[in-house]
């Protein structure tokens, strides 16, 4: 059975356009799927890449129209100014790792639903109560926003340690364990599936 390390940012709209087709390849696939949220713009900085704010005008364009096109060819919601964004990503970040280390519930759900609560829908993510609502939505006990912090922000970081090691440099990043092979973007979840197909 493949094993895939998943890189994510809880605020990545490329995220938010892979929706659940990782999960859906995985479970085709009988692979499963290790969630590493990591801190996207330490990655940026540590990989040689550039934080959006400080990219060239003609890239932040190019950004835009693609990141529209895409929202439309999937033919799901999307903001391009959302309310809460840039936004703190720890605490959504810790979420999503308290809750793989508790189990029992949705987990790709829980991630998905974080980026789709910013490009889609208006809410704040770094606020308290729109992660322990994320949290009871997709099977997990709320009260993960408050136990899993400790845990959470060791695991946070060591997840940006091994992503700059792994060869990681933004989100959505997929490595196959088994492997080495890198996936770098939603649009590269096709060529995921072919290789998971031929082992």
């Amino acid at each position: 059975m493949a094993s895939i390390d998943y890189y994510l940012g809880t605020v990545s709209p490329y995220c938010y356009l892979a929706g659940r087709r990782l999960e859906e390849i995985a479970d085709k696939h009988g692979a499963s799927i290790t969630y590493k949220p990591v801190d996207l713009l330490q990655l940026f900085d540590r990989t040689g890449g550039v934080r959006p704010a400080d990219r060239h005008a003609s890239r932040l364009e190019y950004r835009r129209q693609e990141l529209l096109r895409w929202a439309e060819f999937l033919r799901i919601p999307f903001n391009i100014k959302p309310a809460y964004w840039p936004v703190n990503t720890a605490p959504s970040s810790y979420a999503v790792i308290a809750a793989q280390q508790a189990g029992g519930g949705d987990l790709g759900g829980l991630a998905h639903g974080f980026t789709r609560a910013v490009w889609a829908e208006e809410r704040d993510i770094s606020d308290d109560s729109v992660i322990r609502e994320l949290l009871e939505a997709h099977g997990f006990d709320p009260a993960l926003a408050d136990k899993g912090l400790l845990v959470g922000a060791e695991t946070y970081g060591r997840n940006l340690d091994e992503a700059v090691e792994a060869g990681a440099f933004g989100a959505p990043f997929y490595i196959v364990r088994e492997t080495g092979q890198r996936f770098w973007g939603q649009d590269r979840l096709d060529f995921l599936d072919r290789h998971l197909a031929s082992l």
